[in-house]
């Protein structure tokens, strides 16, 4: 019962970060390798720095998305409604776990991350 609430709330979250990200009556255009990496981010990453989810490693998958992701551009890309939705101190620590430490100073959806 407990994994069938946990996956509901992630399917959840996924889509509502999705549909955040990437409205469908919005006309800004995103970079073209921009949209990729936000989107291979959310699959393989979403899970892993959601505000209500345990804080756990992340896998192989999201690692791999992190290394090849144009990180200040996937960043850019966060809205302040996004943020409502991720725990940006696991965004942090993903980062950092998959060998990208984001740099001091550095902003995602306008927040200031602390690092």
């Amino acid at each position: 019962m407990a994994m069938h609430f946990n996956t509901n709330i992630f399917l959840l979250a996924f889509f509502a970060i999705t549909g955040i990200l990437f409205p469908s009556d919005n006309n800004m255009v995103v970079g073209q390798g921009c949209k990729a990496d936000v989107v291979n981010l959310v699959n393989n990453c979403g899970m892993f720095v959601l505000r209500l989810a345990p804080r756990i490693d992340p896998s192989p998958q999201c690692c791999a998305a992190v290394q090849k992701a144009n990180i200040p551009c996937a960043c850019s890309q966060v809205t302040s409604e996004t943020v409502k939705a991720l725990d940006m101190d696991k965004v942090v620590f993903v980062a950092k776990f998959c060998g990208r430490p984001l740099p001091p100073g550095s902003k995602c959806g306008g927040k200031k991350l602390f690092i």
